[in-house]
């Protein structure tokens, strides 16, 4: 399988994590300090927005879900105070929708958790036009079932009923659905 090409870290190294999980933070934090980077650590948007509007970096790792709103504000502030910063949107809760509307306003990758330090430092370093090798486990048919499921869930505003009407589903088979974790 081939590696996608990694470029080095230029000369501005600053990196932004933003990430509400503290102990994943710190632990992420020391892996990227390792590798040359020169981190800034926030958890929650208001110090990720506050961080990009008055010290904008050129590498952030965003978490999609935080207590106090959505990661994607604080890329979208970045790519306002410096557009040309490298971002990485990364969450445990992997969806299509989530991935297409990161990419959309300015992320350059989208990686599920549990990533690991390596996976982090080879999305914010790759160059540009690369493609991603091809997943070595493709999702399950219940998986894509379920990402369909989540999709349309977020586009109808989490609204259970309505979600259920336009998947002619009946809403209690619904929110068993979006009770469970999401299959493998």
């Amino acid at each position: 399988m081939a590696e996608r090409e990694v470029k080095e870290i230029g000369p501005d190294n600053t990196l932004l994590l933003l990430d509400d999980d503290e102990p994943f933070l710190k632990r992420l934090a020391r892996a990227m300090e390792k590798r040359g980077f020169a981190v800034e650590t926030a958890g929650s948007v208001a110090a990720g927005k506050a961080i990009a509007t008055s010290r904008p970096p050129a590498y952030a790792v965003v978490d999609l879900r935080l207590e106090d709103g959505s990661g994607l504000d604080v890329v979208e502030t970045l790519r306002e105070t410096r557009p040309d910063s490298r971002v990485v949107v990364l969450t445990g809760y992997g969806a299509i929708a989530t991935a297409v509307a990161a990419v959309k306003i300015g992320a350059m990758d989208y990686l599920s958790k549990p990533a690991d330090a390596n996976d982090v430092t080879a999305a914010l370093l790759a160059t540009d036009g690369d493609l991603p090798p091809p997943p070595e486990n493709p999702m399950s048919a219940d998986r894509v079932r379920w990402e369909h499921i989540q999709r349309v869930y977020e586009l109808c505003d989490r609204n259970v009923s309505e979600t259920a009407r336009r998947l002619n589903m009946h809403r209690r088979t619904l929110q068993r659905i979006l009770a469970k974790r999401s299959p493998r």
